[in-house]
């Protein structure tokens, strides 16, 4: 992660411009400068001099430590990183001749995953000549809809695509 922010900011010598706006190690303005002045103060203070404004004319600089300016922005990316919600797709494939107790062992397995704040797609895959009876998901999807009510809302009613139906449940957000 820190090679990655490295490469986006030119430092010391790699900057290109002939005069930079400057910016002290305090963070006080200093004014534009030729860079070999600028340069030449950064080396004083035993810093570097940092191009953290490249598009502005002229490049906007700073004095700082370089080292300590990447540590500090990859930990910032790293909390964003973390704040980040990410929502998984999980799967639950069934048949419409399901029997009772593997449907409720289903159910169980779809409110763990809802609990776990996933959405779920349920699939209900038809064979041979189950597909002349659509009405058989249809009372699966109803039984998993009235176990999951109050805990999931149904994102996408069930929809025949092929020889298979399928629902997606999501987790009601609190």
């Amino acid at each position: 992660m820190q090679k990655d922010l490295k490469h986006k900011y030119r430092v010391n010598e790699k900057i290109r411009a002939q005069e930079v706006r400057l910016i002290g190690p305090e963070g006080k303005q200093i004014g534009i400068v030729p860079l070999r002045e600028a340069l030449r103060m950064a080396e004083e203070y035993g810093l570097d001099l940092v191009e953290i404004a490249p598009s502005a004319t002229p490049p906007v600089c700073k004095i700082m430590d370089f080292g300590e300016f990447l540590y500090h922005e990859a930990k910032k990316a790293k909390e964003a990183k973390k704040k980040q919600a990410v929502v998984e797709v999980k799967e639950i494939k069934l048949s419409p001749k399901t029997d009772k107790h593997d449907l409720e062992v289903k159910i169980k397995h779809i409110l763990r995953f809802l609990e776990d704040k996933n959405k779920v797609k349920v699939r209900v895959v038809f064979k041979g000549r189950e597909l002349s009876h659509p009405e058989m998901a249809d009372r699966v999807f109803a039984a998993i809809f009235q176990a999951v009510e109050g805990v999931a809302q149904v994102e996408s009613p069930p929809k025949l695509e092929g020889r298979q139906m399928i629902a997606v449940l999501a987790p009601i957000k609190k």
